[in-house]
């Protein structure tokens, strides 16, 4: 669909989003004991303001129904005045799960494409649930305890202390194409290795069946061997006498003492001599360096490398919290408090800081303020998959001598008890369980496992097939195809597939779409016959997505 929006209508958005960004800038610079934090909170705000003045002319142009309304999510302006604004939907109000889209505009307001999680039209017979909303609410947390609290991730630990959180919200279920009244319910408990657990379920207004469930803890088990980035510099607060680990040149972000609890947000690390830590798990500080290293690593690697200011594009920090739990042998993110956790690892004697956790766990984040790709099936796959390969690039990014950069997922905190690596990106089967290449059923694995079609995309786009040594580790990438495949470069393909993720994934996207959304990223950034793009097209072909 190519239609202009009416001129009128695009004139005006036209000059209000030139003259947002302008006035948003002439303000910094007259104001400035502005806070860059807020500063650039501001301008995040301002364009989507912009993005949602749009959202009633889109709607009518995209053919939408009465009923139905755009809601702004996220704007990205290209340097060229190109803008890929991303949209929820509502339906009479109400939420609908798998309504998000992505339309591409050009600087004259001019629709170019585009991306939507769900293309079925949305019409419902009747919006008064069967069930009732306190019915639908017992259902959910029953359903959680009936599966002893599992969720699909099969590798997950058994939950306890199963209860619903908060009321039952009515919304519409749209993913599967077959649009309905739904119930979305959070049920809370804890797992039996302390992992907190909260799962939003999906059930059906109607019947009561259980149609989606996702964990919003995001984990990467493991068990640590020590501390890992060795001596560091670091940003502190000074308050009088006393220094803390807050960092107020990116966004605020902070690391806290759990003191082996779970609850609350725990206590700031603070000292008088401005040094924390001495490089052994013994000392309390030295887990808190990793995480703040780490936490201040992913800012700046997401910051210089795709100009995005913090995990949000808000310029707000996150918190990081250390010495989580009694023997946690895990690290999770979680979009709720907004926060990265790490446990102690087996005796609470090593720690689960390791950086290239770090940039996966808050990867997720980043995944969740933009694509949102739902957590089963081939969509969590590649969410999995991005957290995968951005930590990967934060490793890189880091370059720490302790912690020399590789292909492979956490390699140094030892899960497999024999020195072996997490996971593997050069050849992803090598953990016994990960896909090399994609089939139909790979959509039926782990999305720990199904993430290996796009690791190996990802290794093969950057380095190309074949055994060669890339900074002191061995390697040796197959295709499907057996072609030759020569790489791009770790950077170009990075940049690509962040592109992909923020101006054309959807929460549905599968491995074909994300075929077809990395091909059009590599057009916009390198031209639609350029090595790059015929690259992508290659190393799809060679995990066998075509």
């Amino acid at each position: 669909m190519k239609r202009k929006l009416a001129a009128v209508a695009v004139l005006s958005a036209t000059a209000l989003l030139t003259g947002v960004i302008q006035v948003s800038t002439t303000a910094a610079q007259a104001a400035p004991t502005l806070a860059p934090q807020a500063q650039a909170a501001h301008q995040h705000a301002a364009v989507l303001a912009v993005a949602n003045g749009e959202a009633g002319p889109l709607a009518k142009q995209l053919a939408l129904g009465d009923q139905e309304k755009l809601v702004a999510k996220d704007a990205v302006i290209d340097a060229d005045g190109t803008r890929h604004l991303r949209f929820e939907r509502t339906y009479a109000g109400l939420p609908v799960i798998g309504g998000d889209l992505v339309v591409h505009q050009a600087k004259d307001g001019a629709v170019k494409s585009v991306n939507k999680a769900v293309a079925a039209q949305l019409s419902l017979p009747s919006l008064t649930p069967r069930i009732p909303a306190d019915k639908a609410a017992d259902n959910a947390a029953g359903a959680v305890r009936a599966t002893v609290g599992v969720t699909q991730d099969s590798d997950e630990s058994p939950m306890a202390d199963v209860h619903q959180a908060g009321a039952a919200e009515l919304v519409v279920w749209a993913t599967d194409g077959s649009p309905r009244l739904a119930y979305r319910v959070q049920v809370e408990g804890t797992r039996a290795d302390g992992t907190p657990s909260r799962q939003v379920l999906i059930t059906d207004a109607a019947t009561g069946a259980v149609l989606s469930t996702h964990e919003k803890i995001e984990t990467a088990a493991g068990t640590g061997n020590g501390v890992f980035v060795g001596n560091v510099q670091l940003n502190t607060a000074q308050s009088g006498s006393s220094y803390s680990l807050k960092d107020d040149s990116r966004g605020g972000q902070s690391t806290s003492d759990m003191s082996n609890g779970t609850a609350g947000s725990g206590s700031l690390f603070a000292n008088s001599t401005n040094s924390f830590g001495d490089g052994t798990a013994g000392n309390r500080e030295s887990a808190a360096v990793d995480a703040q290293f780490g936490a201040a690593t992913t800012w700046d690697f997401y910051k210089n490398t795709f100009s995005r200011n913090g995990i949000r594009n808000d310029g707000v920090g996150a918190a990081s919290r250390v010495h989580y739990g009694s023997n946690y042998v895990n690290a999770f993110w979680s979009d709720d408090c907004f926060c990265m956790t790490y446990g102690d690892g087996q005796g609470d004697t090593h720690p689960l800081t390791e950086i290239d956790v770090a940039g996966h766990e808050m990867t997720h984040g980043v995944t969740a303020a933009t694509a949102n790709l739902n957590y089963s099936g081939e969509s969590g796959g590649l969410n999995e998959a991005t957290s995968d390969i951005m930590g990967t690039m934060v490793e890189w990014y880091a370059k720490l001598p302790a912690n020399p950069p590789n292909y492979w997922i956490g390699e140094l905190i030892n899960l497999n008890g024999n020195g072996s690596p997490l996971r593997y990106m050069d050849q992803p089967s090598k953990d016994g369980s990960s896909a090399d290449y994609w089939s139909a059923d790979v959509g039926n694995l782990d999305v720990h496992y199904s993430s290996g079609v796009a690791n190996h995309f990802f290794y093969l786009l950057a380095e190309g097939s074949g055994a060669k040594s890339i900074n002191g580790f061995d390697y040796n990438s197959p295709t499907s195809d057996g072609s030759t495949l020569a790489g791009i470069g770790r950077d170009k393909a990075a940049q690509i597939w962040y592109r992909a993720l923020t101006t054309y994934f959807t929460s549905t996207t599968d491995y074909a779409g994300a075929r077809a959304a990395t091909l059009s990223a590599a057009s916009d950034l390198y031209g639609a016959n350029s090595a790059e793009y015929n690259a992508v097209a290659a190393t799809w072909t060679a995990v066998n997505v075509n």
